[in-house]
């Protein structure tokens, strides 16, 4: 069982910054892909963005985020990051890490096999 903690979630101003962690005890962290999720109240959790394993070489980001967010990996920390830049009240969301093991990049929560908790994000217009 891979557990998985995020971090850094608070309110922020739009326009501002924010930077998630997500950190794991799991050994084998860099065998799995990493994805970031989020859920706003009544709506359907969303894809936001993934890394590959290992290196880390391969990216996907949701629209909506693209080139405002940027995922990162630290194997040496077993720690997955989301830099969250010029952020929009519409950003505002439960973020959650999950992470899979496949040879491809996927999107889908459905597929994914480990979650962590959550953390906030609260943008003010």
């Amino acid at each position: 069982q891979v557990q998985l903690v995020e971090s850094g979630g608070g309110l922020v101003e739009a326009g501002g910054s924010l930077r998630l962690s997500c950190t794991t005890s799991e050994r084998t962290f860099s065998d799995y892909n990493m994805g970031w999720f989020r859920q706003a109240p009544g709506k359907e959790r969303e894809f936001v963005a993934a890394i590959s394993g290992g290196s880390g070489s391969r990216t996907f980001y949701a629209e909506t985020v693209k080139g405002r967010f940027t995922i990162a990996r630290d194997n040496a920390k077993n720690t997955v990051y989301l830099q969250m830049d010029s952020l929009k009240a519409g950003d505002t969301a439960v973020y959650y890490c999950a992470a899979h093991r496949s040879i491809f990049l996927l999107t889908r929560a459905s597929l994914f096999d480990y979650w962590g908790q959550g953390t906030q994000v609260t943008v003010s217009p």
